[in-house]
């Protein structure tokens, strides 16, 4: 088995660099990042602040998530029913980061997390996985690039899913979601000690799926 986990910050390609390395491999893909927006999610439908710290914890005992794969794709029900593509809009973005950062959001999730390590070989991605979700993992990777490139692939995505959103406002977001999740008091965004620094500025796709298989071969 084989623990690899992939934090840096947004729009870094963590999300579909962990998926193609997890189908290459014949791993288990874990989209940390879904679970805290459809935490996220089910606040904002209840029309609770997310900086509305005790009004979020009381959320919590109504919040039932499941983590189901199904034809090789993760995917996250909430109390019985799958948000989708409801969860990855930048407001979403943004609840997601906040609720983050509330020690009860993050221990109600960390069990469910630690559960699917235990059980499988797994590569996650997030912002803490090497530094306090599988501080054990066998391979630790910081992915990062620069603000625009990592603006413009979040852009792409959007576009592609049918948003309408302008390249101003996604940069702008990216930033203050860069500025929340790096500051915080709790797990905030860092790279491990004994992590692997990999910018992939200037690297396809591709070369980036290579180098971590490569990585993770180098550990076995």
């Amino acid at each position: 088995m084989i623990k690899i986990a992939i934090d840096g910050p947004g729009g870094a390609g963590k999300s579909t660099l962990a998926k193609a390395v997890a189908a290459k491999m014949g791993i288990v893909y874990v989209d940390t990042g879904a679970l805290y927006r459809t935490i996220g999610y089910y606040v904002r439908q209840h029309d609770v602040a997310p900086d509305d710290t005790e009004g979020v914890i009381a959320c919590l005992d109504d919040i039932r998530i499941e983590v189901k794969y199904e034809d090789g794709k993760q995917n996250v029900y909430l109390n019985g029913e799958n948000p989708g593509d409801k969860i990855r809009t930048p407001e979403m973005s943004m609840y997601a980061s906040k609720v983050s950062a509330i020690p009860k959001v993050r221990a109600f999730l960390l069990d469910t997390q630690r559960d699917i390590a235990k059980k499988n070989s797994v590569i996650m991605d997030g912002r803490d996985i090497g530094t306090v979700i599988l501080p054990d993992a066998d391979l630790k990777i910081f992915l990062t690039a620069s603000e625009e490139c990592r603006a413009k692939r979040r852009y792409d995505e959007l576009i592609a899913r049918g948003q309408n959103v302008r390249f101003e406002d996604v940069l702008a977001e990216m930033n203050q979601r860069d500025t929340q999740d790096s500051t915080r008091d709790v797990a905030p965004t860092a790279a491990a000690d004994d992590a692997i620094l990999l910018d992939n500025t200037d690297m396809t796709f591709e070369q980036t799926v290579d180098k971590v298989i490569e990585l993770a071969n180098n550990c076995k």
